[in-house]
């Protein structure tokens, strides 16, 4: 019988699960979005832990042994560990790559960076939290201050553990067009405009604010990858791990089988 080398992968999007596997990441990207009527139809995102990895939370080596080719010599694509407070019980230094899948199962390597992405302070940005939470965050707060606030500083709407991306969106460019408008719009899916507006502007007129809710739920469901800025980012306290999105120059020229099925 064929000899797989298994996998410990830990999906953060559409769902946190922990999942053994004997799928190279990009089998089981493909596996997940289109292999299998019973999983999830649309764009997924996954990290490969080190396979050594260990917690007294999850019965890994259980699992692992049960994680066996099938009778016919096939590999086990999926044995699913725990579905339920995963991100919270792996520790950062065991992600060793960030996968994002599309809708038709393209699947996109990141390899953590050295650094995280800056801006200027006190600029505000919007921060789409994937997992545990799902909420859509505008904040004065930059990437490493946003993660440290979020899974130590407030028990109300944070997290022990997060991850995280920043959504590419102009908020000046919103103001302007929504000028002496009776109607307000706005380019992105599910968001209240009027909400968005308050929420910004709140930011802007009161200092000692630092952070807004401005809605519950996800938008990566709807929202193209193109519309990501900067990369992703596990935070736990002082702790923050950091896989940045390839160049656009790289994802036309290293990427293209992937890039040119993004939407």
């Amino acid at each position: 019988m064929a000899e797989y080398e298994k996998h410990l992968y830990m999906i953060v999007f559409p769902i946190n699960a922990l999942v053994a596997s004997q799928l190279e990441p990009e089998k089981f990207g493909e596996h997940y979005t289109m292999g299998s009527a019973k999983h999830f139809s649309g764009k997924v995102i996954f990290a490969e832990l080190d396979i050594n990895f260990r917690s007294d939370y999850f019965e890994i080596e259980k699992y692992l042994g049960l994680t066996v080719p099938h009778s016919d010599g096939s590999p086990k694509k999926t044995k699913f560990i725990s579905s339920y407070n995963v991100l919270e019980h792996v520790e950062l230094s065991a992600i060793k790559k960030l996968f994002l899948c599309t809708r038709n199962g393209k699947v996109l390597p990141i390899e953590p960076a050295e650094y995280t992405a800056y801006n200027k302070p006190g600029m505000i940005r919007i921060y789409q939290e994937i997992a545990p939470l799902e909420t859509l965050v505008a904040t004065t707060k930059d990437q490493r201050d946003f993660g440290k606030f979020i899974t130590t500083e407030t028990k109300s709407k944070g997290a022990p553990k997060i991850i995280f991306t920043q959504i590419d969106f102009n908020i000046d460019n919103f103001f302007e067009n929504n000028r002496n408008r009776e109607i307000f719009n706005i380019d992105l899916p599910g968001v209240n405009p009027y909400r968005f507006f308050d929420c910004i502007t709140e930011l802007k007129e009161k200092p000692e604010k630092t952070t807004k809710t401005i809605s519950l739920g996800s938008l990566l469901k709807d929202i193209s990858y193109k519309f990501l800025r900067h990369g992703f980012w596990f935070a736990s306290g002082d702790e923050l791990k950091f896989f940045p999105m390839p160049s656009e120059t790289d994802l036309e020229n290293k990427y293209y089988y992937w890039w040119k099925f993004v939407r």
